[in-house]
């Protein structure tokens, strides 16, 4: 497979990649909407993070650290350019407007209504620039009896459904430990930026405002229990590590305390499993012809396959389930993935220069492009470290730069 990312310049030293030329102004916070900018950065989009002077991003004091620096910030906001820029001040909010007439793309967070308060709706904004997209992205939308009410993801992870379905059966609901409801609506959020930036050329020539919940997305990935309660009358209930839709689909010790999981979501891997664990005599029972038949005897198929898994080690189950054409994968650690040979030979771990660790690995590009792959050119910035270069490229002179830096503007 091809590298999912390389250096991409153009002969002038600009970057290239399907967003290059388009500017995306990053005012959000924790975490779907930094997401969605560093998606929109990793395809060639100059993203210009903008947080408060005196109040940077909350994601710079999330995770881990190394010497004092923050970690997850390195990726979270890698291709973008830093400045700051107070939006509640009248000289902040000046600056922003010149900001917004130069962009394509703006990303907030805030509650509804803030913009509006600080005189920077969305249609004060589209005046000067009619072909701006706003990302608006908030835990419950922009309208509705929850609106204005703070949320996390957590608070969507829980009211989604996906707790209610997470956890032993005998066991309480149970939550992610990461940030998965913002996970899915940054990625979420990149994808509706660029069919809106598409609409755009290849249409009205108009931007627009996307309103992006936390919580549908969550909803959309949790499946199809909605249309379920409202068409059977029914809840969905926790299976622990089972599935109510096919068996054998479950973890396994092997011997030398190892865990693996297997599924068996189509017919023909079902079959080649219990070929594989020594019981094919159970592929001639009516109920085996159908997933959700075997589901039902998952006491059975988890016996057989967690007995032979368990007399066998990991790398034994794993080259014998491959030579069978059957599926099994690691429950990895992190520092396994580090290593792991597929990750490695398709490069979804990638080096980058830092300026405070020299080489780090993290997470690449999210996909790979044959003629306009997506790149990582730094890692995240300190605090307000473009904010001069920035307000040069608006013709601000350093006496005019100087003049908001003391009065706490940037």
């Amino acid at each position: 497979m091809a590298a999912l990312t390389r250096s991409t310049h153009d002969a002038a030293g600009a970057r290239t990649g399907p967003l290059a030329g388009y500017r995306v102004l990053d005012v959000s916070t924790i975490l779907a909407g930094p997401l969605a900018a560093q998606v929109l950065g990793d395809y060639g989009a100059d993203v210009i993070k903008i947080e408060h002077p005196d109040k940077p991003d909350g994601m710079r004091g999330h995770g881990l650290g190394k010497d004092g620096i923050p970690l997850w910030w390195k990726m979270i906001s890698r291709n973008k350019r830093a400045m700051t820029l107070n939006l509640g001040t009248p000289d902040g909010q000046r600056v922003f407007r010149k900001l917004a007439a130069t962009a394509d793309v703006i990303v907030e967070n805030f509650r509804p209504g803030t913009l509006e308060r600080w005189g920077l709706s969305y249609d004060a904004l589209s005046a000067d620039n009619p072909g701006l997209v706003l990302l608006r992205v908030t835990g419950f939308g922009q309208h509705g009896p929850y609106s204005t009410r703070p949320a996390f993801g957590t608070l969507v992870e829980s009211m989604s459904g996906f707790a209610h379905l997470t956890g032993q059966p005998d066991g309480p609901p149970t939550l992610p430990a990461f940030g998965l409801a913002d996970t899915i609506a940054g990625i979420a959020g990149s994808s509706a930026v660029a069919m809106a930036l598409l609409e755009r050329e290849r249409s009205s020539g108009r931007g627009q405002v996307i309103d992006l919940s936390l919580l549908l997305p969550m909803m959309t990935a949790v499946g199809p229990g909605v249309i379920y309660a409202d068409q059977l009358g029914i809840d969905q209930h926790r299976t622990g590590n089972r599935s109510q839709n096919n068996s054998p689909r479950n973890l396994y010790r092997t011997k030398d305390n190892h865990w693996l999981a297997v599924s068996t979501s189509a017919q023909a891997i079902a079959e080649r499993v219990m070929r594989l664990v020594g019981h094919p005599e159970v592929i001639d029972e009516p109920w085996f012809n159908s997933g959700r038949q075997r589901a039902e005897h998952a006491d059975l198929l988890d016996a057989f396959v967690g007995e032979w898994i368990a007399a066998r080690s990991r790398d034994d189950v794993t080259a014998a389930f491959a030579e069978a054409g059957a599926a099994v994968a690691p429950v990895y650690r992190p520092s396994e993935l580090l290593e792991d040979s597929q990750v490695v030979d398709t490069e979804m771990i990638t080096s980058v220069t830092d300026d405070d660790f020299g080489v780090m690995r993290m997470h690449n590009v999210l996909w790979g492009m044959s003629r306009t792959p997506g790149s990582i050119e730094h890692t995240g910035r300190a605090h307000g470290q473009d904010t001069d270069a920035i307000l040069h490229e608006l013709g601000m002179h350093t006496a005019e730069i100087e003049r908001l830096r003391g009065t706490g503007t940037v």
